[in-house]
This record gives structure tokens, C-alpha cells and sequence, in this order.
């Protein structure tokens, strides 16, 4: 039987029809719009934005969003037509599954480990690194940092304990029910938009123009030899970075099998939040550059950037550092919730398709949720939140979904060759012209990754490879049905 047998996209659909026995339906088009929030505005804005710009693109780190939220737009428009067609948990694998077969969904499946499950990982180590911030440096750099981390001072981390703890807290709250990590998260929504608002609005009466220029990072500055950390070479590397600060509205896609008119509210839930963030984004990356000069992030600056540039540049507003700081914590919360509930739920589907163990999709008696796919997460992004750098997760996170971004578009294109009179609720425009153009611009930041990330995305997907034909291709129930 062929590698890429294809799931027909009748049983699909009558797999997100059926409820009574699935994951319940209690998300409307605004709760998708904050989870979508949620999930984007947190380290990629506080974290990423200052990486970048100190990195490699230095005050263009705005031309650098732009150019991340392009690539995201061609994608998001697939996503939207995927998503209003087929309202199912699994995002991008349950698209691939229909549109190139079981081979592909598997790969895109195992890539999306990489974005959800690191992003968590990514996300919780940041928090760490705000928290102690915030409790000025009483966590001993030990307890807060991974083995592979030294202190200036020479200081050697052992674990980060405050990143599992946030960890724990937060899979316990996806473990009691949907709606109610939903409601906690518009909370925390509200909350963290009104702060980025108000460090725009103030920030920018502190903006000074001499950090304007020069605009990108002169060639031959030290410490930027590569292509990808200098001129506009520097703005695409930054754009990879940044690109880890768009991860969130695809997010939206996996609780399509959740929403109550997925048809209608998905694709408003995936490019509404894509829009707002996008704004936020370029304003709040224009105001943090031109407070504080980029150089700076390189080392002063390089941990929680933002508190660092009210602290120095924003006196009388040291309150607001303070408040921000408690904002971020809380941000970064919702975006690690809905990032574990998002690969829980891509768990969920090919765990019903056969290709991981049941015990990924045995739901909870009372709450109806993937409990147990909940506690075997923590302890896979525990490990990485507790003993790996945040670079390092971080990088790789942004590959696996650049990965999935480019086989979402495929998809559409090869769907609407394959499937023409399908019922399309949201029709992706110009197509192929829309997802071509989503294949190139994520292609691109792809490549523009550092070497270290991609071997290691590659030594990652062999071990994919070898799961696949060890496991799941011996118990994949279309296969059986066959």
C-alpha cells in the first residue's frame, strides 16, 4: 500500500461531526480571536523583538515583522480555507492527511511537535527569566537557568525551576476543561494588549532618532560576520527570528473540532488575530528600538529588554516596568496554554488515526479533555524548559513552523486541483498565485536559520522517520481498513 494513502475527506468530516463522543464545542468566534492573541503576543514580542534586532537586524527589526507577518498572511488565508472546511482538532497534519497522504501528515505531524511542544518550552523559560527579574535576582542562577548556561560570574545553571513550575500549574488548568483555559486566557488577553498599549503610547514620547540610524547593522560590525546578521541580509535572518512571535494564530486551527460554527468563526478567529498582532507588533518593535539603541540587546538588555528600557530611558516610569513585567508573566502564560493545548490536540488526532498510542487520545470521564496526552507533554517540554537554552528550542520551534506553514499551502493548491467541488466556506484568493508566494517567503526564512538549527530540525525528522516506519505505519487504521 502506498506511502501516501490519503484519508478520504468524507470520513474526516463526519469524524468533526460527531461530538457526542469527541471533544466538546464551546468556543465562539471571539474566544478564537483571543486565543489566537493569546497565543501570539508574549516572548516573540518581549523577547524575540530585542534578539533580533541585537542579532541581526538591528532598528529595520520593524521591516524584519513586516516581512514575518507577509509570510504569515499567504499562510493564514490557506489555513482559514483548511480550517472552514475541515473543523477538526490536528491543524496542518489533518489538512495533509487529505491532501498528500499519510507519509506527508506524518512528517508535518512530527514537525508540529517542534512548534507547539518547543514553543511551550521556549515560552516557560522566558517567564523564568521575567519572574526572576521581577523578584530582583533573588532565584539563584543555578535554579534558573540550564546545564549548558554559564553566569558571568562563572556560575554553571543546573535546572530551570520556576519554567516547570509554570509548566505544572498550566497543564493542570487545560486538564479541567477547554472553556475554562479559554476564559482565563481572554483575561490574560485583555490584560497584556492594554499594557502594550501603554508602553507605545508613553514609549514613544522617549524615542530618540539618533537610533535610527544607521537603519540596519553596518557590514563589518563585530560579532555580525555572517550574511544573516548584517545590511538586509540581517532584516531576513531577523524575520526568522521574529517569525517565532507569529506562531500563534495557527494555533487557532487546532481547536477547530471546539468551536460552535467552526465554518464561520475559524477563519475570522485566525485572521483577525493575525491582523491586531501584526499592528501591535510594528509599533511596539519602532518604540523599543528607538528608546533604547539596538546594541544593547546584545548584552544589558539581552533579558527582559523591555523592563531593561523604562528602567534606563523611561525615569519616572519605573512603576511601569514593574507592571509590565507582571503583564509579560501573565502573557507568557496564556501563550504556553494554548501552545500545550494546541499539540495535545494534534496528539489527539493522529492518535485516532493510529499513528501514536491511544493513550494520547483517551479523554477525561468528567472534563472530556486529552488528560493524559496532557501529562506525557509536560514531561517531554519539561525536559527542554528545564535543561535547554531558549535560543536553542526557540530557533527550532520557528523551523517546524515555517515547515508546517509551507505544507499548509501546498495543500490548498493541490486541493483545489484534486477537490474542486468540495464546500468552501472561506475560499483562499488568487490561488495558486496566494500560496505560492506563502511557499517562497517561508522557504526563505527557512533557510535564512542558522546552520546549528537546521541540522538539528533534520536529526529531529529522522527520528521521526524511524518512529513512522517502526510504529505508526504497522498501526495506522486506514491502513487496516484497507
Amino acid at each position: 500500500m502506498s506511502l501516501f494513502i490519503k484519508k478520504p475527506l468524507e470520513q474526516l468530516l463526519s469524524q468533526a461531526g460527531d461530538s457526542d463522543k469527541g471533544l466538546k464545542r464551546t468556543l465562539g468566534a471571539g474566544n478564537l480571536i483571543a486565543l489566537g492573541i493569546g497565543a501570539i503576543i508574549g516572548a516573540g514580542l518581549f523577547v524575540r523583538t530585542a534578539a533580533a534586532a541585537g542579532e541581526a537586524a538591528g532598528p529595520a527589526v520593524v521591516v524584519s515583522f513586516i516581512i514575518a507577518a507577509v509570510g504569515c498572511a499567504f499562510a493564514g488565508l490557506c489555513y482559514a480555507e483548511f480550517a472552514s472546511m475541515i473543523p477538526i482538532a490536528g491543524s496542518a497534519y489533518a489538512y495533509a492527511y487529505v491532501t498528500m497522504g499519510e507519509f506527508t501528515a506524518w512528517v508535518i505531524g512530527w514537525a508540529l511537535v517542534l512548534e507547539y511542544a518547543l514553543a511551550s518550552a521556549t515560552v516557560s523559560i522566558a517567564w523564568s527569566e521575567y519572574l526572576n527579574n521581577l523578584l530582583g535576582g533573588a532565584i539563584p542562577y543555578e535554579w534558573s537557568h540550564s546545564p549548558f548556561e554559564v553566569s558571568a560570574e562563572g556560575v554553571r545553571g543546573f535546572i530551570n525551576f520556576p519554567a516547570l513550575f509554570i509548566l505544572v500549574v498550566l497543564t493542570l488548568i487545560l486538564i479541567k476543561g477547554t472553556k475554562e483555559s479559554a476564559n482565563l486566557n481572554a483575561i490574560i488577553v485583555f490584560v497584556k494588549v492594554a499594557i502594550v498599549l501603554v508602553f507605545i503610547a508613553l514609549g514613544w514620547g522617549y524615542i530618540n532618532e539618533a537610533n535610527y540610524t544607521p537603519f540596519t547593522i553596518p557590514e563589518g560590525t563585530p560579532g555580525h560576520d555572517n550574511w544573516r546578521e548584517f545590511g538586509w541580509g540581517g532584516v531576513l535572518g531577523g524575520s526568522a527570528i521574529v517569525f517565532f512571535a507569529f506562531i500563534g494564530f495557527d494555533a487557532v486551527s487546532t481547536a477547530a473540532q471546539e468551536a460552535k460554527n467552526p465554518k464561520r468563526d475559524m477563519p475570522i478567529g485566525i485572521l483577525g488575530s493575525l491582523v491586531v498582532c501584526t499592528i501591535l507588533y510594528v509599533l511596539f518593535s519602532h518604540v523599543l528600538t528607538g528608546i533604547a539603541n539596538w546594541a544593547e540587546f546584545k548584552t544589558a538588555g539581552k533579558e527582559a529588554s523591555v523592563a531593561y528600557a523604562i528602567q534606563n530611558y523611561m525615569p519616572g516610569y519605573q512603576w511601569l516596568a514593574t507592571l509590565i513585567t507582571v503583564a509579560i508573566l501573565a502573557g507568557f502564560s496564556s501563550v504556553i496554554l494554548v501552545m500545550l493545548m494546541g499539540q495535545s490536540r494534534v496528539f489527539y488526532s493522529m492518535s485516532k488515526d493510529g499513528l501514536v498510542p491511544k493513550v494520547f487520545s483517551e479523554l477525561h470521564p468528567k472534563y472530556r479533555t486529552p488528560f493524559k496526552s496532557n501529562w506525557l507533554l509536560l514531561i517531554f517540554v519539561g525536559l527542554f524548559a528545564g535543561f535547554v537554552p531558549g535560543s536553542i528550542a526557540g530557533d527550532l520551534t520557528s523551523f517546524g513552523t515555517l515547515f508546517a506553514f509551507v505544507l499548509v499551502c501546498v495543500g490548498i493548491w493541490v486541493m483545489r486541483v484534486k477537490n474542486p467541488e468540495a464546500p468552501r466556506p472561506f475560499k483562499t484568493p488568487l490561488v495558486p498565485l496566494v500560496p505560492i508566494l506563502g511557499i517562497l517567503v517561508c522557504s526563505a526564512m527557512i533557510f535564512s536559520l542558522g546552520m546549528e538549527t537546521l541540522v538539528s530540525a533534520a536529526v529531529w525528522m529522522v527520528a521521526g522517520l524511524i518512529i513512522y516506519f517502526a510504529y505508526s505505519k504497522n498501526n495506522s487504521n486506514l491502513r487496516k481498513e484497507g
